[in-house]
């Protein structure tokens, strides 16, 4: 049976639950050291998959599918040999990567369709720095040359976190530490919704689905926006106003609740009659 190969920076943005599901589904052999932590879950995941890989050879290879596929199983592999101190990837496309450094912009890797042959380039402040034929050329230079201190700095804005790409690395970091679900509308807990986080001309803003004006509060910090809905109790709603909902704007456990809430309303009728 096949199953899915995934990268290391995939299973980086899975959550425990499905990290267990992955786990179970590729039928994993390898003992997870702290079923409690989410980095030994991807590490076991990452160390069986290295052991199942086998080299194809296609009749008619795409190169840049190829090329795509070396990168993420030498992320797996040799990332952790190449650079020890922590570089987060970013995937913002098929054909393009950001590297962070302590959730700052080190370098990028994109794919330059005009050229013939090296056609993956390293940018750094908006300029070429290196280019190769594959991104795990890329990729290590990146690793290489930021490990022994010779990358070329990139400049900060003056304005941190400006651009959408950083903005939602940011947010999805401080996410991951409370177990939070980010969605295309919001910010979720155990499929309630508990708000929206952002940042608009370098201020970071929080927005309480609890708060009934549903207006931007401003935050310090990105940490302080998310920690602020961490500490938010979702005001219970009553069933007659669920009943006013329509279907596709329940939440999970909301459905759950008016299906116990009729059940019990009709055993009460049974019973009085």
């Amino acid at each position: 049976m096949t199953h899915i190969i995934y990268s290391h920076q995939q299973l980086q943005l899975k959550s425990i639950a499905r990290l267990k599901q992955i786990y179970s589904e590729i039928a994993c052999t390898v003992e997870v050291s702290d079923k409690r932590c989410k980095d030994s879950w991807i590490s076991a995941i990452a160390q069986y998959q290295s052991s199942k890989i086998q080299k194809l050879t296609p009749a008619a290879p795409d190169n840049q599918a190829l090329a795509q596929a070396e990168l993420d199983h030498f992320i797996v592999d040799q990332a952790q040999v190449v650079a020890p101190e922590p570089l987060r990837i970013v995937e913002i496309s098929f054909d393009h990567h950001e590297y962070y450094a302590d959730d700052k912009l080190v370098a990028s890797i994109s794919h330059d369709d005009n050229h013939l042959t090296q056609r993956w380039v390293v940018m750094i402040n908006d300029k070429e720095v290196f280019r190769a034929n594959t991104p795990m050329r890329c990729h290590r230079f990146i690793c290489t040359h930021y490990k022994d201190g010779t990358l070329p700095m990139q400049e900060q804005l003056a304005t941190p976190y400006t651009t959408g790409n950083e903005v939602m690395a940011r947010i999805f970091i401080e996410c991951e530490k409370y177990g939070y679900e980010i969605l295309d509308d919001g910010i979720y807990q155990n499929d309630e919704k508990l708000g929206e986080v952002g940042q608009t001309d370098g201020r970071w803003w929080v927005i309480q689905a609890s708060s009934s004006h549903q207006q931007k509060i401003a935050c310090d910090s990105v940490e302080s926006a998310v920690q602020s809905l961490s500490v938010i109790e979702i005001s219970p709603v009553s069933c007659d106003e669920l009943l006013d909902k329509a279907f596709d704007e329940l939440s999970a456990s909301q459905w759950r609740r008016l299906l116990e809430y009729e059940t019990a309303l009709t055993n009460s009728e049974l019973i009085a009659a």
